[in-house]
């Protein structure tokens, strides 16, 4: 256990002029002024961009907060996704917590009280002025927890997307350019599965395989048809042309073995370590795993590219940083937040294959990472961020794993499976 000195020492120190940021113990609501300790939770592998990042803030934080320890633990994205409102209505809860984006995640959790309206804090310390409007959408809430709303509940320090990483070494073996067209990618993925290769790494028992649903979606869908989904802007009809392309198209693509049938219990770090292995020429998936394989992939060139002729690809503002409501220790909380906005930190993201949303262009030298952040400002320029399809209605996440692994398995069709969609969605719009 980690030990803190008392409120008198660290204000001792805040008068002596070591502390640049703001003083901790003078908060806007309440928190302990007496803190020994800031508890951290997040869900981010030590090797990710994200947690070389953090783990750097820890240090900066105790160096600027004498006496003033972090005890951080380590969490499952899966583990927090299910637990985190009970945890939160329970003595037990963090003082700081990572916590996925979205309506039916920090949306509902602020929604139902369970969160530190952020605002005050964002406006007195110029979060806002760091963080663009695509951005801030994810960060901000109405009263129905629907995001784009009018109250800060969260603080993203990084944004993030999905792209195509494929293995060079296999593509040159076949013979394969990188696709640059919807047709020649549909090639490729022909071209491997010809030869007994399963193209594309999967995991049925999470987030990836529907998401490749929603990409194949969105090729068929506009900005429009995005908000409507994940803003309710208006109607959602699961059986319009664009999400009957979606869920036809992912079966089909199991049927020719672009997806492999096994895949629908492969959990996500399972389709992301057998990509690390040299198995598969390719996966889908989102740029936080992109720190992880600069470092751990060593025995072939591997690169990325995004998702060809579409307009819309799957991504928006990293996960949140969110005070519960019941931290004993906010003040502490709004001041680690703080040091994972300034320079130092977000270049630190930048240069181990992260996507920080505040960085010095000058400070990312990293030559892949430049790589990655150009590719996130071409989406963001023709404003291509989609969200996730999990995003809109609480327990969305789980209905969408299930459907999709009927998919994988053939029981059901893809009609059946869109209606399922539909009814689960309707019923979950909020009230």
């Amino acid at each position: 256990m980690f030990k803190r000195s008392r409120r008198a020492a660290l204000l001792a120190a805040l008068a002596a002029g070591s502390l640049a940021l703001t003083a901790c113990g003078g908060g806007d609501d309440g928190s302990s002024g007496s803190a020994k300790e800031l508890k951290l939770w997040h869900y981010e592998g030590p090797d990710s961009a994200m947690g070389v990042a953090w783990n750097q803030a820890i240090k900066e934080f105790e160096a600027s907060h004498p006496g003033v320890k972090v005890k951080f633990e380590e969490k499952g994205f899966e583990q927090i996704q299910k637990t985190a409102p009970m945890v939160l209505n329970s003595k037990d809860a963090p003082d700081i917590m990572e916590y996925n984006k979205g309506n039916s995640t920090a949306g509902l959790l602020s929604k139902q009280g369970l969160l530190t309206d952020l605002t005050p804090q964002v406006t007195k310390r110029g979060w806002d002025k760091l963080l663009g409007p695509t951005i801030q959408t994810t960060a901000k809430y109405d009263a129905k927890g629907v995001m784009g709303g009018d109250k800060w509940f969260g603080i993203p320090n990084y944004a993030e997307y999905l792209q195509v990483y494929y293995n060079k070494d296999m593509f040159e073996k076949n013979n394969l350019k990188v696709p640059t067209t919807f047709d020649e990618f549909v090639t490729a993925l022909d071209t491997f599965a010809k030869k007994g290769i399963t193209p594309l790494s999967n995991a049925g028992a999470e987030y990836m395989a529907q998401q490749y649903l929603y990409q194949l979606a969105l090729t068929k869908a506009d900005q429009t048809w995005v908000n409507n989904f994940e803003r309710y802007t208006g109607k959602v009809d699961f059986h319009d042309a664009a999400w009957t392309y979606g869920a036809t198209t992912f079966a089909d693509w199991v049927k020719k073995g672009y997806i492999a049938k096994n895949s629908v219990s492969i959990k996500a770090e399972d389709a992301g370590t057998t990509f690390i292995s040299g198995k598969f020429p390719m996966m889908f998936s989102g740029s936080w795993w992109y720190g992880r394989f600069q470092k751990e992939i060593k025995n072939f060139e591997w690169d990325t590219f995004l998702w060809p002729d579409t307009n819309l690809t799957l991504g928006s503002s990293g996960n949140l940083w969110v005070v519960p409501q019941g931290s004993k220790n906010k003040d502490l909380a709004y001041d680690f937040i703080d040091i994972t906005m300034k320079k130092g930190i977000q270049n630190t993201l930048g240069n181990n294959g992260g996507v920080p949303v505040a960085a010095d262009e000058a400070g990312v030298t990293d030559a892949k990472s430049k790589e990655l952040i150009k590719n996130f400002t071409t989406l963001t320029g023709k404003n291509a961020l989609a969200y996730y399809p999990d995003w809109p209605v609480a327990g969305f996440y789980d209905t969408f794993v299930t459907q999709t692994q009927k998919l994988i398995n053939g029981s059901v069709t893809p009609d059946k499976v869109l209606t399922d969609l539909q009814k689960a969605y309707d019923s979950g719009l909020p009230k």
